[in-house]
């Protein structure tokens, strides 16, 4: 299947949604034919770098979908890479190179109950699932965040506990995430999980979800979104490696 050729985007507005997330929202005649429905697919941002660099990509997450116009969630932070530079000093009619969407990775609705873990980077994503689940549903979500004032209203089942952890610093050991969800009361029944955050975290969840909960694949999608000290060039090269590993493992 043919990838879809990058389009231009317009800046509708900008809205700053908490200390660290900033939203942009991008349209104009450059959504003419971007699918509908794409709420959580991700996207690449494209900025070029002149004459005969390859142009630099960033991975984001496709927020919220109206007829004409997507919303995009940055995480805002001190050492902010060039994606985030941008929608920090992007103005009503800058134009940005999109391309995708690429595929959408959600939770299994049919499960018995469910699991999303994330950070700052997998909020987007993590809210289109939860408007998802059915009204039944019960689990928990557990998202991390860089300050009191980033927790957002997210509607969810009354059966779905959302929590909310507040960790300023990123913690390399990547054990900050494990060890809340290690305390999580494991529910009976089939579950569905969903997983996205940082690189290190990532794997030590991965460890426990399938070694000591014994999930199989079609019950868990896990992934990294970034790694502390790595752009996305150089944490794409870790991920594939760790992929490898993986393979090799099992």
């Amino acid at each position: 299947m043919n990838k879809p050729a990058p389009r231009t985007l317009d800046v509708i507005r900008s809205s700053q949604l908490s200390p660290h997330m900033l939203r942009v929202t991008l349209g104009g005649e450059g959504m003419t034919n971007f699918p509908a429905d794409q709420a959580s697919a991700y996207i690449k941002l494209i900025f070029p770098q002149g004459d005969n660099a390859k142009p630099l990509m960033r991975t984001y997450t496709v927020r919220q979908q109206r007829q004409h116009e997507i919303d995009v969630d940055f995480v805002i932070h001190d050492a902010d890479g060039p994606a985030s530079v941008w929608a920090r000093s992007a103005q009503v009619g800058d134009q940005l190179l999109i391309g995708g969407p690429g595929p959408k990775k959600l939770i299994d609705t049919e499960a018995d109950w469910f699991l999303m873990v994330g950070d700052m980077t997998a909020l987007p994503a993590i809210s289109v699932n939860i408007t998802l689940l059915p009204e039944h549903a019960r689990g928990y979500v557990v998202i991390e965040v860089l300050d009191k004032k980033d927790i957002q209203e997210l509607p969810s089942p009354d059966n779905i506990d959302v929590h909310w952890l507040v960790n300023p610093q990123p913690d390399p050991s990547g054990e900050t995430l494990l060890n809340y969800v290690e305390n999580l009361k494991w529910l009976p029944g089939n579950v569905s999980v969903w997983v996205a955050c940082e690189f290190n975290a990532m794997r030590q969840l991965r460890k426990y979800l399938k070694q000591t909960r014994q999930l199989n694949k079609e019950q868990l999608y896990i992934s990294s979104y970034w790694k502390i000290g790595n752009d996305e060039d150089q944490h794409k090269v870790e991920k594939r490696q760790d992929a490898d590993q993986l393979e090799i493992a099992t």
